[in-house]
């Protein structure tokens, strides 16, 4: 059955209970690399991976709303949504952009709401944006958008949506950080709630067209979003406001991220390539990066760009 984005775009928003505890966050640190920083001697005891990783000192990465819950993540579920009706194995995560209104705390609970807000026709393949809104007691906590790619399903009309592109960050980067992906990240990060066979399962990793499992993007994504903030923000995870970010490529477990920095005046630019292969699988933008404690409202398009 084809994408029916009217039904999709009508469909009622979708709300849950979700919660998280410290265990939670610790292991989603875990999950992207936090306490195997390849530039420290000992990074399990170094002080500053042990922000990331000992409940007693522990800040949250702002990335972690992605997994906050345990529950699939958008790109999943956005496949649940009326009108949308394909196989998982046609489907891939295109994007994240991220809002944060206030610091992520180390435990929680709060509501998520989720709903499509746009279905665009890129000819061959659609594109769906989820936003889930997510609100404590104490007001909105962050926003996230989840663009997900459906390959196949394009050509039936429709506006293809937002397509311009940044122009590339020029001139030398302020920093260039390598991070290996170990051969069993995927098994690791999965266990915070990305159970998507495509990151494990062999053989279904060849029947969505890969000679084998992939990294998650999201994982890539606070590989990424940690470089910045231990090599740029001073380990300052409460400086991020907001982190938008395009997946263009594929990362292999076993692979080495090369992630190339560019400082902004509110703002980081980000390019990350897996330094084997030549490839660039990540482009993005860390915004709303000032001075310590201080607060500045805003949203991000569709590209990472302040609005």
């Amino acid at each position: 059955m084809p994408i029916d984005a009217a039904l999709a775009l009508a469909a009622a928003p979708r709300s849950g209970e979700i919660s998280w505890t410290p265990g939670d966050v610790q292991l989603y640190h875990l999950g992207i690399g936090a306490g195997a920083d390849p530039g420290k001697a000992d990074p399990a005891t170094d002080p500053d991976e042990l922000r990331y990783t000992l409940e007693s000192r522990l800040h949250v990465l702002p990335s972690f709303a992605t997994v906050a819950g345990g529950g699939p993540p958008g790109v999943i579920r956005a496949l649940s949504v009326p009108g949308v009706d394909v196989g998982l194995a046609r489907v891939l995560h295109a994007g994240q952009d991220l809002t944060t209104h206030r610091p992520v705390p180390a435990s929680g609970t709060a509501t998520a709401t989720s709903r499509v807000t746009a279905v665009y026709d890129r000819g061959e393949a659609a594109v769906l944006v989820l936003r889930t809104e997510v609100t404590d007691a104490e007001g909105p906590l962050w926003t996230e958008d989840a663009r997900v790619f459906v390959r196949g399903e394009g050509g039936r009309g429709g506006g293809r949506g937002p397509v311009s592109r940044p122009d590339p960050p020029v001139g030398v980067p302020d920093r260039t950080v390598e991070r290996p992906v170990r051969p069993d990240q995927a098994l690791l990060y999965r266990l915070s709630g990305d159970l998507n066979p495509l990151h494990a399962d062999p053989e279904f990793a060849r029947l969505a067209g890969f000679d084998r499992p992939v990294l998650h993007g999201l994982c890539t994504y606070g590989i990424t979003l940690k470089a910045v903030v231990d090599t740029l923000l001073g380990g300052d995870v409460g400086r991020v406001r907001g982190y938008g970010a395009r997946f263009t490529g594929v990362v292999y477990p076993g692979d080495t991220l090369r992630v190339r920095m560019w400082r902004g005046e509110d703002r980081v630019r980000v390019v990350v390539d897996a330094a084997g292969r030549g490839a660039t699988v990540l482009t993005g933008t860390v915004g709303h990066v000032r001075g310590r404690g201080r607060r500045v409202p805003g949203r991000y398009d569709e590209e990472g760009r302040s609005s």
